[in-house]
């Protein structure tokens, strides 16, 4: 379980077809193997660490669903640990279970930060409300418009956000990975039933 602040920026040092491999000091430090970490919002199980390396096997199932499979050598990702029960619950809650993914239409500044508008999959839209989370490519935001235009959202960066994960190199066509809200999740299934 995560909550969507970054807890750093790494590049990736290895992109073989099934395995990744991050190099950030700090964070691989924090790390045990069979443990969790999000790359891009996506919860991945640490396998390997060589000192400030570390790496996660990547299955077909995750490379469908999410960006992860575009990654490069010298691509930044964002890294999240794993929330513990002695952490604060500073975004929302985030599983690393990405849904889709979507493209960045539009990155537009602002007075102070940006705004993102991304295409916003028909899997996932009953999910998406106004002033609700997402988790942009494991980044925790709220939603500030749906559907202006039809089959987008809205997001706005305060520039913390921007400087501190991979936003600040978003361009239109961007692949970014979303996870919907949790909650709303659960409460669209029971008031389905």
């Amino acid at each position: 379980m995560f909550t969507g602040i970054v807890s750093a920026v790494s590049k990736v040092v290895v992109a073989d077809v099934n395995r990744l491999g991050m190099d950030h000091a700090w964070v691989a430090r924090r790390l045990k193997i069979g443990g969790s970490i999000a790359v891009n919002g996506c919860c991945l199980t640490v396998v390997k660490k060589r000192g400030p390396v570390f790496f996660a096997d990547v299955v077909p199932e995750t490379l469908r669903r999410t960006n992860l499979g575009t990654l490069r050598v010298g691509t930044e990702v964002n890294l999240e640990l794993p929330l513990s029960a002695t952490s604060l619950l500073d975004g929302h809650l985030v599983q690393g279970h990405v849904d889709a993914t979507g493209k960045v239409r539009t990155v537009e500044d602002a007075s102070s930060g940006r705004e993102l508008t991304i295409e916003l999959p028909a899997a996932i839209s009953r999910f998406v409300a106004v002033k609700g989370s997402i988790a942009v490519d494991g980044v925790s935001l709220t939603v500030a418009a749906v559907d202006k235009p039809t089959g987008t959202f809205r997001v706005a960066l305060i520039p913390h956000t921007i400087e501190g994960t991979i936003a600040a190199g978003y361009r239109r066509g961007s692949v970014v990975n979303l996870e919907a809200d949790i909650v709303a999740r659960y409460v669209a299934r029971n008031l389905r039933r």
